[in-house]
């Protein structure tokens, strides 16, 4: 990603009764004040900086089991 863009990473859980979606830094916060997670568990960062570089992890747990993907950002 280019400093200062906004990057969106999508997590597609899908389950009966749906599963309830986190998303989390692997090492480190989300940034503070610069991002969201909309109804489709999209993580949106914005105005990315060397800082936000690294592993994002989106989780998906219901009473069923857990599942988790990583997304690796570079910028």
């Amino acid at each position: 990603a280019v400093a200062g863009s906004t990057v969106e990473l999508g997590c597609g859980a899908q389950g009966d009764p749906a599963p309830r979606v986190q998303w989390h830094k692997e090492r480190g916060d989300l940034p503070w004040g610069r991002h969201e997670v909309d109804r489709e568990n999209t993580l949106r960062l914005y105005a990315v900086t060397a800082t936000d570089a690294g592993a994002y992890v989106c989780t998906a747990q219901s009473q069923l089991g857990t599942a988790a993907a990583t997304a690796r950002l570079r910028v």
